[in-house]
C-alpha cells in the first residue's frame, strides 16, 4: 500500500493512524504505517514531553507525527473563567438534573474533571508545539482549519509537513492557499467533528480542488478494500482514527465502553453537538438523546458546551454509567467487533487491499498482475 507520499515519508503503507494513545501511535508506525498522536488532551507541556519521550523509546526509529487543535479564529484576552461565566444557569441545571436522573455519583472532593476546554485554546496548542518541535516529528496536523501562518513556517523550517482536515472542497482550497502540504478529506462517516459530505463524494472533489497536493481520505474506512477504493479515487493514503479504539494497545480504561464499541453497529452513531457544541459523530446514547431532544434547552456553541459538560462527561466515564457512556467514533464502528492488536489490524488491511487489487486486475483483464 505504497504511494508517492508514503515513500516521501519513509513508511511502508500509506496508512496514517490518528490516536490519543502513545502506545497505539508507536505500534502504528512499527507496523509500517504512520502514527499520529493527538495532543488536545495535553494541557501540561511536561505530560506531552513524557509521552513523546515514550514514543521515541518505542517507535524503533520509525516516523510519526502530532495532531493539534488550533482554531482558525481566536478571541484575544478571554480567559477560561470569562467563558465559564457565559454559561446560562438553566443549562447547568439541565446537566445536574440529567445526571441525577441516572444516579451518576459526584467526583471525589478535590478531584478535577478530566477533559477541559483549555486543550482547544491556541495558546495551549502553541506550548504543545514548543515541546513537539524539539522531537523529530515528520508531520503536524491541525483539526480545525489551517494552522496560523507562523506555525506553518516553523514546521517547514524543520522539514515537517503540515496537514489539515477538510470537510468540503472549499475548505480544502483554503488549506492549499495557506501553504498546507497535505489535505485530509474527512467525510461525513468519520468520528469526531465532521461535515455533511460523504467520503465517496468528498475525496475526488478534494483531490481535484487541491491538485497536485496529496490528499488523504478519512471517514468510514476500516478495511483494505476501502483503502484500495480511496486510492482509486485519487487519494495518496488514508487517515484512520476510530478503528484503533478497540485495539489491545488502546488505553480506554473502561471495559464497559469497550463492550459498547464492540457491540455497536454502523447505525449506532449520531452527529451531535452534545460534546463540544459543534456537530461531532459519536456513539448514540441517552446522553446525546437528552441534548438533541427539542424539549431540552439545546446545546451551546463551542467552547461553552465543552466547558459545561466537562465534569459530567468525566463522571459518566469514571463510574461507567452505561446508558450515558459514549465516545467519538465513526460509522466504521460496525466493523469493530473484536479486540485486536494494531499489527493484526494492519494484517487485515493489507490482505483486504491485495484482494481488492486482484479483483480489479481480473475485471481489467490483467489476471495474475498486481
Amino acid at each position: 500500500m505504497q504511494t508517492e507520499l508514503s515513500k516521501k515519508l519513509g513508511v511502508e503503507h500509506a496508512v496514517f493512524g490518528f490516536t490519543p494513545f502513545p502506545a497505539v501511535a508507536a505500534a502504528i508506525s512499527r507496523a509500517g504505517g504512520f502514527g499520529v498522536l493527538g495532543a488536545v488532551r495535553y494541557t501540561a507541556p511536561d505530560d506531552l514531553k513524557r509521552d513523546l519521550d515514550w514514543i521515541e523509546a518505542h517507535v524503533e526509529d520509525r516516523p510519526y507525527g502530532l495532531d493539534v487543535v488550533m482554531p482558525a479564529k481566536k478571541v484575544e484576552g478571554v480567559s477560561e473563567a470569562d467563558v465559564e461565566a457565559m454559561i446560562p444557569e438553566g443549562h447547568r441545571q439541565f446537566v445536574t438534573d440529567t445526571l441525577a436522573k441516572y444516579g451518576v455519583p459526584e467526583l471525589a472532593e478535590g478531584e478535577a474533571s478530566g477533559w477541559r476546554i483549555t486543550g482547544w485554546m491556541e495558546q495551549v496548542a502553541r506550548t504543545q508545539l514548543d515541546v513537539a518541535f524539539d522531537y523529530p516529528i515528520k508531520l503536524l496536523a491541525n483539526a480545525l482549519g489551517s494552522p496560523p501562518a507562523d506555525i506553518v513556517a516553523r514546521a517547514h523550517e524543520r522539514d515537517v509537513l503540515v496537514a489539515a482536515l477538510a470537510g468540503s472542497a472549499r475548505h480544502a482550497r483554503k488549506h492549499k492557499d495557506a501553504g498546507i502540504d497535505i489535505v485530509v478529506a474527512q467525510g461525513y462517516e468519520a468520528g469526531g467533528h465532521t461535515g455533511e459530505i460523504a467520503s465517496m463524494v468528498l475525496t475526488p472533489e478534494v483531490v481535484e480542488a487541491v491538485d497536485p497536493l496529496p490528499v488523504l481520505a478519512a471517514g468510514g474506512i476500516g478495511s483494505g478494500q476501502q483503502v484500495a477504493a480511496a486510492l482509486t479515487l485519487g487519494a495518496q493514503g488514508v487517515w484512520l482514527g476510530s478503528i484503533w479504539l478497540t485495539t489491545t494497545e488502546a488505553e480506554l480504561h473502561s471495559p464497559a465502553l469497550t463492550r459498547k464499541l464492540l457491540a455497536a453497529g454502523s447505525g449506532d452513531t449520531v452527529r451531535s453537538r452534545a460534546l463540544t457544541g459543534k456537530p461531532a459523530r459519536q456513539l448514540r446514547t441517552e446522553w446525546t438523546d437528552a441534548w438533541d431532544d427539542p424539549a431540552g434547552p439545546g446545546t451551546l456553541p463551542m467552547p461553552l458546551q465543552g466547558l459545561l459538560v466537562a465534569e459530567a462527561v468525566s463522571r459518566i466515564q469514571k463510574y461507567e454509567v452505561d446508558p450515558l457512556l459514549g465516545t467519538p467514533v465513526g460509522q466504521i464502528v460496525g466493523r469493530m467487533n473484536s479486540e485486536r492488536s494494531v499489527r493484526a489490524v494492519f494484517d487485515d488491511l493489507t490482505r483486504g487491499f491485495e484482494r481488492a487489487v486482484d479483483r480489479l486486475n481480473r475485471i481489467a483483464g490483467r489476471s495474475g498482475q498486481s
